[in-house]
């Protein structure tokens, strides 16, 4: 323990060093006045950024919703940023010693004054980027943290297809998913979620998992906000890998079943009807969708497989149009498309990816995000065949504090007749 905090801090120290030099570069032809300023802010931030990034990083604050969490996590992400623009430095310092080691075999003279020269400018430049490659991205995750995880986008889709009943026509559906309320400092931030769904008049709203972070006591400040969520066919529900207190040391193995009965009952309260690997009828004007909900299930990372589709699928022959909610995108992926016995479920509603909240998407431009790396299906509407998949961006966030180009989503669904 001692040793991989001495390194760390060995680390952010030669991190704070390097950002240092490349100021002091940049800042050569300023007036001594101006430079004393920046400089006298600099070393305060940097004692400061030390201190914080190496508490946080082996004594986490325990709660997510704290105002020290946001504090550790505003160190940690000056800390990367600074780690990013020093390599620039590092480019520097590799040519220097490589040109030393060069000089040891080479005897011809040296042009000093030029190569001095020569060096200072390419330092500048260096330092120049370093610095702003610190400062830019590290502006833009605290925006992503102040703004970001509150700037909520409703992404309206419709879903197409012949099973439909006709009384289903323009059914609309707003999904909801990873909400992590124990990440919220406040109510403030669901009531204007909320406010936004109620908005969009659905006639059903389902809720893909990932309620809390680990522990049912988070949802204590929402109980009253989760009743806002009202539809005239229900408010639907199931759990996501964060729901069974997986994550968490607990002192026995009846704290954490008492928890998970704790949440299923804060749902229940809620007057959310919660789907535990089975299926429940939604009929409107004499005609029936099946709506099928499983436990959480994935399909890659070895998160774990409680889902049973099995169970919630059985009895339901006799719907011609099925929804399915599962927490997990990658279930799709590896069962639910690829099984033949399951090719008859029209349209599956995922989570769990929040496309990292962080990414580039520009309609109809470019879609990227780092996660697309570890899941095929990461954000938005995928169809293979005659089978749906909608993958729901999260509204909440965890770990990171915050969202960059990945906005918090409210997703609108309207089935048509094909």
């Amino acid at each position: 323990m001692f040793i991989r905090f001495l390194i760390f801090f060995v680390l952010i120290v030669l991190v704070e060093l390097y950002f240092l030099q490349a100021l002091k570069t940049i800042s050569i032809d300023y007036t001594p006045q101006k430079r004393k300023i920046i400089f006298w802010i600099a070393y305060s931030l940097a004692g400061i950024n030390i201190l914080i990034s190496s508490v946080a990083m082996f004594y986490p604050p325990p709660e997510w919703n704290s105002l020290l969490r946001f504090i550790s996590s505003v160190a940690l992400i000056l800390f990367v940023c600074k780690l990013i623009g020093s390599s620039f430095l590092l480019i520097d310092d590799v040519i220097r010693l490589f040109r030393w080691m060069a000089s040891l075999f080479n005897k011809a003279p040296k042009h000093s004054i030029e190569e001095g020269a020569n060096q200072i400018s390419r330092l500048k430049f260096l330092s120049y980027l370093a610095v702003t490659f610190t400062v830019i991205p590290a502006f833009s995750f605290l925006y992503g943290m102040v703004r970001g995880a509150y700037k909520y986008r409703v992404h309206k889709v419709k879903v197409t297809s012949p099973n439909l009943p006709e009384a289903f026509d323009g059914f609309k559906i707003v999904q909801l998913s990873d909400m992590h309320c124990g990440s919220f400092m406040s109510t403030n931030p669901l009531i204007k979620a909320f406010n936004i769904v109620m908005d969009q008049k659905p006639d059903a709203i389902f809720f893909t998992g990932d309620l809390v972070n680990n522990e049912a006591n988070e949802t204590e400040m929402h109980l009253e906000t989760y009743k806002m969520l009202k539809a005239s066919y229900g408010v639907y529900s199931i759990l996501g890998n964060h729901d069974y207190g997986d994550y968490k040391q607990w002192e026995t193995p009846e704290a954490k079943v008492q928890n998970l009965d704790t949440l299923k009952d804060i749902q229940k309260q809620s007057g959310w009807r919660l789907l535990m690997n089975e299926h429940v009828p939604i009929e409107k004007d004499g005609q029936k969708i099946a709506l099928l909900g499983i436990e959480n299930w994935g399909g890659n990372l070895r998160f774990p497989r409680y889902g049973k589709l099995d169970n919630a699928h059985a009895g339901t022959e006799g719907y011609h149009f099925k929804i399915l909610l599962s927490h997990d995108p990658s279930h799709w992926d590896v069962q639910v498309s690829q099984e033949q016995k399951y090719n008859d479920i029209d349209l599956t509603l995922s989570g769990h990816t929040h496309g990292m909240q962080f990414g580039i998407e520009i309609p109809g431009l470019i879609k990227w995000s780092p996660v697309k790396y570890i899941y095929k299906h990461w954000a938005g509407l995928y169809k293979q065949e005659n089978q749906y998949l909608y993958v729901n961006r999260g509204l909440g966030f965890l770990g990171y504090p915050g969202r960059l180009g990945i906005w918090p989503e409210i997703t609108v669904i309207e089935l048509k007749k094909a």
